[in-house]
């Protein structure tokens, strides 16, 4: 999580919503990635789909079985979704998103008797740590 949150300062300074996401893999980090959906001018580019679209480049697979996604907020439906589709197996988040999280807040989309998949889920790592770098940042744009 500490490299996730790393991901997200970094996003911070290229002034984007500092969100930061890390895929391993096997033992191994695979896939670093914060925000981009400014620098992209892209509404996808979520630090989780960045993540798991290096992910599934460096695995050479569209699948990333065995793989874990370490998210600074709990995922959005797209992201969640996206974790379904790649067969994330387990995904460690720390702050809630009340507001849009896709995986207790909200909906619970990595779990939902109807999909094919189940992921995993770890919440509250550095849940404090993440949670304030967004009120952070969101004060100051106020």
């Amino acid at each position: 999580m500490r490299m996730a949150l790393a991901e997200a300062r970094a996003a911070e300074r290229a002034g984007e919503v500092p969100i930061g996401a890390v895929v391993t893999q096997g033992g191994e980090v695979i896939a670093r990635a914060g925000n981009r959906t400014i620098t992209d001018c892209d509404p996808t580019a979520h630090a989780e789909i960045v993540a798991l679209r290096q992910a599934a480049r460096a695995a050479r697979n569209h699948r990333l079985g065995g793989a874990t996604i370490y998210v600074t907020i709990e995922p959005c439906a797209m992201c969640a979704g996206a974790m379904v589709q790649a067969r994330i197996e387990r995904l460690v988040y720390g702050a809630a998103d009340p507001k849009g999280g896709a995986v207790s807040s909200c909906f619970d989309v990595l779990n939902h008797p109807q999909l094919n998949h189940r992921v995993t889920v770890t919440a509250g790592v550095l849940a404090e740590e993440c949670a304030a770098l967004l009120q952070t940042f969101f004060a100051a744009r106020r």
